[in-house]
Formats: C-alpha cells, sequence, structure tokens
C-alpha cells in the first residue's frame, strides 16, 4: 500500500481462470477518528480474533470479534465525500486511510494486538472504483481532480445509460428486475466512456469498492457478491460444478460478452475480462497468502493474516443477522432448508436493503435478482432497496427551520435528535387525545421516493412526495413531518414484501441491522405497518459481523460459511406488530394513499410531458 492507494508491486500473478467452491477445503488528510467503544477487552493469549472492516457513505469503520461473535471493540473514522447535483464521488486514498486509522484504533481500544487478528474480511458499498497499472487513482469526475476516483454507489449520473442498456433487452436483464439501475456498475462504466475518454484510456483495473481491498493480498480475484448484483456476472454458469474440488481453475465463465458488446463496452471482453475480472471466489474464501507486507503494516497487523472475499456491505448485514433467530426456533426448523426462506433481512442505513433468499429462482419484476450464491451459498438472492431512507430522513430534519433549536435542545440533553423527536411524539399523543401514536399523521403523507424508486418500482425518475403541509413550522409539526417520513418508508418496505410474496416468497419474519435500526419508533412503525415481528440481532453492529465472519471462514476456523454464519450470530430483541385492529386499519387506509400518490405521479408526469411535445 501507498499513499496513492494500493501498490500493484506487491502482487502476485493472476489467478487462473476460476471460481473456488463455497466448501472452502483448500489525497484528503484523513478526519479526526470517532470511537465507538462497545467493550474493553483483555488481551488474552493464543485467541482468536476475527477483523471485520466495514465502509459505508460516510465512514470507514472496524470491529473486532471473538470466537463467540461478540463485539470486543469497534472505531470509526469519516471519509470525504464530493457531491456536485447528480455526480456523488470519493477517493479511494481517503478510504484507505481512514480504513487503517479505524483498524489500529479498534485493535488500540480493544487491547488487540496484530497478531491475534485470525482472518480479516472487508464489506463496503457497491462503488465504482478506477486505478491504473500502478493502483493509482484514475480521476473519475467532470473536475479532473486525480483523487476522486470513486463513483459513490448513489450517483444517478448515468440515467440515460441505464435507459439505453435496458432498450437492449439482453437476457442478463431478467437476472436484475428486467432492468439494470443507474446505482449498478454497467451504466456508470458506459457514462465514463462517453464522458471522460482519457480517464478510460488510463484505466487498469476496474473494480467494486469492496473488491478493491482485497488487493491488500496482491490477488485480482473478485466476489461473486459484487460482480453477480452489480455487474450483470452470471454466477449460475457454476451450479454444475459447485461441489467439485477440483474447481479451482474453473474459468470464469459467467460474463455475457454478447451484452458488453450490445452496449458498447466490447472493450471490457478484452484479456479474457482482465480490467473486470477474470477470477471469482464465493465471499470467505482465503485469498493469495493473506496481507502483503506493505498493506499489513499500513494496518498495524501481521503480514500473512488470511483476508476472505469480499461482500458489499449490505449483503454483509445479511450475512451477520439472518440466522439471528431464536434457539426455539432454529431447533424446530433445523432441518428444513426453507426456514431462512421465510426471512427478509432489513439492512437500514443511508439506504435500506431488503435481503431475502430461496431454493428456486423467482424472477420478480422491478426486483434485482434472482443472483445465485451471491449472499448465501447455493441459494437465490432476491434483493429490494430503497435508495434514501436514512439520507431522507436527514434531510428532511435538516430542511426544517426548526431543526438547529432542536438539535441544540437533543445536545444539551445528551440524546440523539432522533430519540428527542420520539419522546416529543409520545408527549404528542396525550396532548392530541389519539388513540395512537400513528394517527397523529393522519393528514400528512409521505411518498419517500426522493431519490427515485429503487423497488418494486424501478423507476430512477420517481420524486417524493409530501401531501399536508401548512404554514406551521413549529417544532412539533417537525416532529409530525418526521413520523410521516418513518411510516412512507415503512410503506414502500410492505410495497416490496408484498411484492416479493406475490411472485413466489413466503416472508413472515422480518431481521433488521444498520443504523436505523437503533431506532425504536422506526422498527415499531415497521412492524405494525408490515405486520410481521423483527428480530433484532444480539450484536447490533451486523455489517461489521457479517464481515467478520469473512475473515473466520478464511482462517479456517469453520468448514464453511453457512457453518459461521450459525455459530456467529444470535438474537436480540423481538419487536412485535400491534395487536390493536385499529392500528392495522389505519396503516391499511394510509397504504392506499401511499400507493395513490405514485400512481398520480405517473399521471400527472404524462400529461406534463403531453403539454411540452
Amino acid at each position: 500500500m501507498t499513499g496513492k492507494g494500493i501498490s500493484w508491486s506487491d502482487s502476485q500473478p493472476l489467478l487462473r481462470h476460476q471460481l473456488i467452491s463455497p466448501t472452502y477445503s483448500s489525497g484528503s488528510p484523513t478526519s479526526l477518528v470517532s470511537i465507538e467503544m462497545s467493550a474493553m477487552a483483555t488481551a488474552a493469549p493464543h485467541r482468536s480474533v476475527f477483523l471485520g472492516v466495514d465502509v459505508g457513505t460516510g465512514s470507514a469503520r472496524a470491529g473486532l470479534f471473538d470466537e463467540n461473535g461478540k463485539l470486543l471493540g469497534s472505531s470509526s473514522s469519516p471519509i470525504q465525500i464530493w457531491k456536485e447535483r447528480d455526480c456523488v464521488e470519493q477517493s479511494s486514498t481517503d478510504i484507505w486511510h481512514a480504513v487503517c486509522a479505524a483498524v489500529r484504533t479498534a485493535c488500540n481500544l480493544a487491547n488487540v494486538e496484530g497478531k491475534e487478528v485470525s482472518g480479516i474480511g472487508f464489506a463496503a458499498t457497491c462503488s465504482l472504483v478506477a486505478v491504473d497499472a500502478d493502483g493509482s487513482p484514475v480521476t473519475v469526475s467532470w473536475s479532473g481532480d486525480s483523487r476522486r476516483n470513486v463513483i459513490v454507489w448513489m450517483d444517478h449520473r448515468a440515467v440515460k445509460q441505464a435507459e439505453k442498456i435496458n432498450s437492449s433487452n439482453s437476457p442478463v436483464l431478467q437476472y436484475c428486475g428486467g432492468a439494470v439501475s443507474p446505482e449498478m456498475e454497467p451504466p456508470k462504466l458506459l457514462w465514463v466512456k462517453e464522458n471522460l475518454q482519457e480517464s478510460w484510456s488510463m484505466v487498469f483495473r476496474w473494480m467494486d469498492l469492496s473488491d478493491w481491498f482485497l488487493t491488500a493480498t496482491g490477488d485480482d480475484t473478485r466476489s461473486l457478491c459484487t460482480t453477480v448484483c452489480k455487474w450483470t456476472y452470471l454466477g449460475h454458469a457454476h451450479m454444475q460444478r459447485v461441489h467439485e474440488k477440483e474447481s479451482r481453475d474453473m474459468e470464469a465463465c459467467g460474463w455475457d460478452d454478447e451484452f458488453w458488446e450490445e452496449i458498447g463496452l466490447v472493450d471490457l471482453v478484452d484479456g479474457h475480462h482482465a480490467k473486470i475480472g477474470r477470477s471469482v471466489a464465493f465471499p470467505g474464501h482465503p485469498l493469495g497468502s493473506g496481507l502483503t507486507p506493505t498493506a499489513a503494516k499500513e494496518l498495524g497487523l501481521v503480514a500473512g493474516t488470511p483476508v476472505g472475499t469480499s461482500l458489499i456491505d449490505a449483503h454483509a448485514g445479511g450475512i451477520g443477522v439472518i440466522e439471528s433467530v431464536p434457539k426455539s426456533d432454529t431447533e424446530a426448523k433445523e432441518h428444513d432448508k426453507d426456514a431462512i426462506c421465510r426471512r427478509m433481512v432489513l439492512v437500514c442505513g443511508t439506504s435500506t436493503c431488503h435481503m431475502a433468499v430461496s431454493q428456486s429462482k423467482l424472477f420478480i419484476p422491478g426486483v434485482w435478482g434472482p443472483f445465485w450464491s451471491a449472499m448465501v451459498p447455493e441459494y437465490w438472492l432476491t434483493e429490494g432497496g430503497q435508495s434514501a431512507t436514512g439520507a431522507l430522513l436527514d434531510y428532511v430534519i435538516e430542511n426544517h427551520v426548526a431543526s438547529s433549536i432542536l438539535a441544540n435542545r437533543a445536545a444539551s440533553q445528551k440524546i440523539s435528535l432522533f430519540e428527542l423527536l420520539n419522546k416529543m411524539l409520545e408527549a404528542m399523543v396525550q396532548d392530541h387525545n389519539s388513540p395512537f401514536l400513528a394517527a397523529l399523521t393522519q393528514d400528512i403523507h409521505v411518498l419517500p421516493d426522493f431519490h427515485g424508486n429503487r423497488s418494486p418500482l424501478a423507476d430512477p425518475k420517481a420524486k417524493g412526495v409530501i401531501f399536508g403541509l401548512s404554514l406551521d413550522s413549529s417544532e412539533k409539526q417537525l416532529a409530525l413531518l418526521y413520523l410521516a417520513t418513518v411510516q412512507g418508508i415503512a410503506y414502500g418496505t410492505r410495497h416490496i414484501v408484498e411484492h416479493c410474496n406475490a411472485h413466489g416468497h413466503k416472508i413472515d419474519t422480518l431481521l433488521a441491522c444498520g443504523g436505523l435500526a437503533k431506532n425504536s419508533l422506526f422498527l415499531q412503525q415497521h412492524a405494525d405497518i408490515i405486520g410481521c415481528p423483527i428480530i433484532l440481532p444480539r450484536e447490533s453492529e451486523s455489517v461489521l459481523l457479517g464481515a467478520a465472519i469473512l475473515g473466520a471462514v478464511a482462517a479456517k476456523k469453520y468448514p464453511s460459511l453457512n457453518e459461521a454464519m450459525k455459530a456467529l450470530s444470535a438474537p436480540g430483541q423481538v419487536i412485535h406488530p400491534s395487536k390493536d385492529p385499529k392500528v392495522k386499519k389505519y396503516h391499511d387506509a394510509k397504504y392506499r394513499i401511499f400507493r395513490e400518490l405514485y400512481e398520480q405521479q405517473l399521471s400527472q408526469r404524462s400529461a406534463m410531458a403531453k403539454a411540452l411535445a
């Protein structure tokens, strides 16, 4: 590793075109580090500690877990982001510095020595990284700033390119809900080729951010998770050979060359897809010879420490939580392979991802997938999502005139702004003589598609709607707007769950993790609106745990990812939906209005298009 980015000087020869079996048989300155300590740990000789690294939209985090899946300590470090209209960019150099700071600080606080770390796993947002042959950043920005070599997942510059790709009607599109999203990599790649020719010619490797971290092993192998979910790689091309022990030399045959040629990116096929991935492995497989000396030194770890093939951050959350069910349920269904298929994981952060698996492939319009083995090995993954949830709540609150007053009050009380708003709403139930808290928003309805609709409508042009505004700019009105927005997000999740169940799923249980899963009001509204219990994991840092599980598998502490998930996960609190029939009747009525708001928007969009024709 170097200050300019991950160096290719440590790299070993590329593995022959291979896909590895899930049996696992064989620069901007770094910001001040903020600390989140879960518990202090006393160093013990010969213990195994698993390190999980999660790079989200705003920060890099590191967490250390023991052999029981208990969090020993964690740390986070902010990362820089540039936003200019639809363009959202970051720096891989800045991100690497933040990761190193977070890892070192987490180890210090947890009293863990580098030699005690048995394995490492990386998870990150599905952002696109561009590097040259030396591993140095190549700009993807109109600004020409060489630091800005990462197109962030939420970047929507490639809407037109996504439309162009979708018009091709390629067979690969049926495995991503019938259409690629501008948040996926092919549209972004096409945008760069069409708009930044110099950068396009300079790029030696295009990588998903979580795969970029794997070059810390000197290995250019990509994750089945990233390539299948964001690059249109067809992982199921390997189904017939998944159990073969000698499958290590298998060609990465899941790329559809006709697709790349048809959309105008045939040059990415050159060299056996060298720029986008000649080698693919299942999440958790150990790569290369572990950390290179350079990477290990910068992280404060030991050279050769096993590194597991990566996951997208939401999928790491899925791995970390999907087996976090009460023991009674597990024991009753231990031989039922369908049990895991009745669960949906909500990874609730800046955006929300909805992850469900099935034994058979289910084609669901407007929902990404089916993706074979992209999260849980040998299961098909269905992936729904909302592009703005935590980001939407922040936007709604911060743009209200009463926001600063409430923020100062929350700070003086040493609680979060969300906690203060939740307390205000509880008090307002009494003040307004409301039958229940949710009924406070009977006159306010929110369609949360402020950053488009990822699923199940797959409409990046969708807009947000707030119905029921008045001239009231009071603190209480902000609390009501916040509640209505939470409800709008929950109605969106209900839409996704109902849509998936209408197309073959049988989801009856939700599991939640991520920042928003720490908000009790957010959880209760989701349980009431969807009508399903919500199980929280014992460890709230599920994405970090999911990443650490990859490290545990890479270290060969477990024979498979499935076994590691069951061993290191545990359930926590269960949120049950209200039994009051009036609450259900109320939400059913608001849900109908929620659905009507989008239908009205389509009608209005059509009317305006005709007027401008």
